[in-house]
Order: C-alpha cells, then sequence, then structure tokens
C-alpha cells in the first residue's frame, strides 16, 4: 500500500502523510495552528518555510498554509464592536495560533488526517461564540484536499470570515504565470481599486492585493523556472483572493478567503451562522510537472 501516516516528534510533534507511489509528503503540526509546514512532490518542495523563525512559537509563521479564522486580514486598532461590546482580533484570527488536536486518521485509499479546534475561555474573550473546527487534510497523488467543517455551538448567530495562506515556494518571480479569475483588485494600503490584466510588477517593494469578485472557483499559477503548475480549487463560501508577496523573498502568497478584510465590522460577504448549523467549505491544490 502506498498511503501512510507517521508521526516524528521534532520541536513539536509532527505527523506526516505520504503517497509513496507519487512521491508526495505533507508535513502537519497540530499543536502550531494546526498547520500543513511542507508538501514535498519528486523531492520539490510546494511551499516555502522560514525555518529559523518557525522555531519560535511567540512569532508568527512564515510559510506553509496557515488557517485564517474567525476572520481574514486585519481589523482597525485589531478591534471590533459586538452587540455593543468591543473585541480584540489579531491579524487574521486565533486559528493559526492555538493548538488542534488530531481526532482521527486513515490510510486506506488515501491519507486522511481530522483535526478540531473548540471554543475556550481564551477564545471567548476574542470572539464570543462557541464553536468546534473540523478540518480533514487529504493527500492522493499530487492533489491536497482540504475538508472544512464550521460548527456553531453557540445559542446565537455567529459571523465568521475563514481561509487559508498559503506561501508557495517561488525562486524566480519573473518565470511565474498568474491565472486568477477577476479584472480588478484593491491595493491594502491605499484601497485604490486597479485594473487587472493578470499581471504585478514584481519590482515593487512589497505586492499586497485583494482580488474580487471573482468570476470562477479556480485559479492557477505556473512557475516555468521550476517546471511546475499549481491549480487551486474553492467551494462556493470563497469570494476573494488575496495576493502578497515581498521582493525579496522566495514566496508568492495566493490566498483563498471567504470575505475580504474587516468584514466582521462592514458585513462583505460575512458568513453569518445560525445556532447548531455547520458550514462546510473546501479548498483543492493540485500539481502538475510541465
Amino acid at each position: 500500500m502506498s498511503f501512510s501516516i507517521s508521526v516524528k516528534q521534532n520541536q513539536y510533534i509532527t505527523y506526516i502523510l505520504a503517497d509513496e507511489s507519487a512521491l508526495s509528503r505533507l508535513e502537519v503540526v497540530p499543536e502550531r495552528g494546526g498547520i500543513i509546514t511542507r508538501w514535498s512532490i519528486e523531492g520539490q518542495e510546494i511551499f516555502y518555510l522560514d525555518e529559523e523563525r518557525f522555531t519560535h512559537p511567540e512569532l508568527s509563521v512564515r510559510g506553509g498554509n496557515p488557517i485564517l479564522f474567525p476572520i481574514c486580514g486585519n481589523l482597525p486598532d485589531n478591534i471590533y464592536v459586538y452587540d455593543g461590546h468591543p473585541y480584540s482580533l489579531k491579524q487574521h484570527g486565533f486559528g493559526r495560533t492555538l493548538p488542534w488536536e488530531v481526532i482521527e486518521q486513515s490510510a486506506e485509499s488515501s491519507c486522511k488526517l481530522t483535526l478540531s479546534l473548540k471554543s475556550n475561555s481564551e477564545t471567548l474573550e476574542m470572539y464570543p461564540f462557541e464553536f468546534e473546527l473540523k478540518f480533514m487534510y487529504e493527500l492522493e497523488g499530487k492533489t491536497l484536499k482540504i475538508h472544512q467543517e464550521y460548527n456553531n455551538k453557540s445559542d446565537k448567530v455567529m459571523p465568521l470570515s475563514f481561509g487559508f495562506h498559503p506561501y508557495f515556494l517561488v525562486k524566480n518571480k519573473e518565470q511565474l504565470s498568474l491565472d486568477i479569475p477577476a479584472s480588478s483588485y484593491q491595493v491594502k494600503d491605499t484601497k485604490e481599486i486597479i485594473p487587472y490584466d493578470g499581471n504585478f510588477d514584481f519590482n515593487e517593494e512589497e505586492i499586497d492585493v485583494a482580488l474580487k469578485p471573482l468570476t470562477r472557483s479556480s485559479a492557477s499559477m505556473i512557475d516555468r523556472s521550476r517546471g511546475l503548475k499549481l491549480d487551486l480549487k474553492w467551494s462556493e463560501q470563497y469570494s476573494t483572493v488575496v495576493f502578497w508577496t515581498l521582493k525579496d523573498k522566495d514566496y508568492v502568497c495566493l490566498e483563498p478567503w471567504s470575505a475580504p478584510r474587516n468584514a466582521i465590522s462592514t458585513g462583505e460577504n460575512l458568513i453569518e451562522l445560525p445556532p447548531g448549523e455547520t458550514c462546510e467549505a473546501m479548498v483543492e491544490i493540485d500539481v502538475t510537472s510541465l
């Protein structure tokens, strides 16, 4: 059988999902925000990871595929108001910093690792809702699927946004072709709306833009220097793709978000989940060799 799940103890307990027939290998660190830190196919790393920074638990992770919940992006002064009370949430929320729990695993017809994050006294101070999240990472061949369940366990409507922040390893951005299904984007700092023709100026020090509205539920990226094509697909809840990169870093981030930044205050594309209900969502990444 070509599928296996093993565990190794590094600084953190790391789960390794492997499809030996495809030489595809995924690493997950539950206690660091349930993050996928690595994915390699035929020896090529798909994700960038700042390994030195990762050893410092107080710093945010730069690399892998961080989880965004219950907000995407940042809030003005990190504050939002619910029911007349101000609450503080740091950028991208707390899903990417809290420890997740492994609740199920299987290596039969594919590798499946299911993680759970539940509300607790710490989360309730920042976000006054009882919840349970269940994410199943499924690896088969050169395809990664992330099945998500967002469960509202409270007795009131729960406002939420969710998404991912994948850092794709790109060593030569001039050899990159992007296909993102939007005709304009909003610049983070200036809020300016600019027409998008498929190109970015990688000589800029930083690119941080939100592409919306989206005209389909998929995007792709061809990296000619590495001979790879990456296809991203997402379920209907995802409304926005954020593209972020820094000039001197070997990564680009192509981030599916269910809502743009500050949606918890503006209501734009905000999901409002009734008590006791579940929102199911999916993100899939497929890699092919050119």
